[in-house]
């Protein structure tokens, strides 16, 4: 039945036909009069929190829930004369996609100045792609989603954007020290950040599950200096290459018919092995662990945690997060005012940290200015 009516309890479930919609609130028009008894069906891919007069109450995994309200079938309605026939107990349903969502772009709108050691301040450009799931649905919704009805990736991919490009900038300018040995460590530059993003991440209730950097595009000038040395590459390889080619032209002839061909062949047998010694002896490369990052942990005993626990069975944290504290990341409780850990109130935040040399506003935790590579 429909989700305001007098009579009929209400059947509460949701399905995203775009594929892009992060939350959506029923019902969609604001808060509702969602009865005793009503039916939540929540789908594997999905959670659902419940938030009545006004609070978070639970969060609902997969599968059929009967909701619990003060909404009696006509007799609030008799009851809530004095406020026009509307109940005072207003409840809605959050609906929270679960599912990854893939192909997120990010990249550098305006190009972020880097203190190259080799060729000074240059600006870079950076492109790439991440995958985004929702791991925390009510810290999600009070930290970001708020009142309302629907929340899609279109609306929170600029900020996550500005964040990626901040962290971006900050590992580039403690771990490379030049832009000249940066195209061999694109494998590494995208798995670190990843790992360093998911502390951001994480205090939305988000899970940053990969992140891939196609491309970093310095000025022209620059590239034609990266050219030129990779240039410089192919001559301390040139022996190798010739090594190969004679040991090829050895082996033709070691085909060759008659007696020639017999003694060419054995003494090939003895030349190969010094030949290829030099060229074989680099270690292969052992191959790139796989990171998986569907597994939860505890963020007090950092011990494994099944995804569906709403308390750590080894130290007892709590794991349903409704507030996280600004300054340490500690999990509060839903009317904390001050965090347990470090005593800093709820209502302080984070204040964006200014450039003292171009005055241009970062994150509070960024370590180098995006716009002139200062370090704070």
């Amino acid at each position: 039945m429909g989700n305001n009516n007098i009579i009929f309890l209400e059947n509460l479930e949701w399905f995203d036909n775009t594929g892009k919609e992060l939350v959506h609130r029923i019902p969609e028009e604001g808060s509702g009069e969602i009865k005793y008894g009503a039916q939540l069906t929540i789908r594997e891919n999905q959670a659902g929190v419940f938030f009545y007069k006004g609070k978070a109450i639970e969060a609902f995994g997969a599968g059929r829930h009967t909701l619990k309200t003060g909404n009696i079938p006509i007799l609030t309605k008799i009851i809530s004369a004095p406020w026009g026939l509307t109940s005072p107990l207003r409840a809605e349903v959050y609906f929270v996609n679960m599912k990854i969502f893939t192909n997120l772009k990010w990249g550098t709108r305006d190009p972020v100045a880097f203190k190259d050691s080799e060729l000074g301040l240059i600006r870079l450009r950076a492109f790439g792609v991440f995958n985004l799931q929702v791991v925390q649905p009510i810290l999600f919704i009070n930290s970001l989603v708020g009142t309302q009805g629907m929340f899609t990736t279109a609306e929170i991919e600029e900020y996550l954007n500005r964040v990626i490009v901040s962290r971006f900038n900050d590992y580039m300018g403690e771990t490379i020290d030049s832009i000249l040995n940066l195209p061999a460590r694109y494998n590494q530059l995208s798995e670190k950040l990843a790992d360093r993003l998911q502390a951001d991440f994480s205090r939305f209730g988000l899970g940053l599950t990969h992140l891939y950097l196609n491309a970093i595009t310095p000025p022209p000038e620059v590239q034609q200096a990266i050219d030129d040395r990779s240039r410089m590459g192919v001559f301390k390889d040139m022996n190798k290459l010739m090594q190969m080619k004679a040991a090829m032209a050895m082996e033709k002839a070691s085909e060759a018919d008659g007696a020639s061909g017999t003694g060419m062949g054995m003494g090939l047998g003895l030349m190969m092995p010094a030949m290829f010694a030099q060229y074989l002896s680099g270690t292969q490369p052992s191959p790139r662990e796989t990171v998986t990052r569907e597994s939860y942990f505890c963020p007090e005993c950092r011990q494994s945690v099944p995804i569906q626990a709403k308390f750590c069975p080894h130290c007892g944290h709590q794991q349903l997060i409704f507030k996280q504290c600004a300054n340490c990341g500690k999990n509060l409780a839903p009317n904390a005012k001050f965090c347990s850990r470090c005593g800093n109130s709820v209502e302080n935040k984070l204040k964006p940290r200014v450039c003292g040399k171009c005055g241009n506003e970062n994150l509070p935790e960024s370590l180098y200015c995006n716009q002139c590579g200062e370090k704070f």
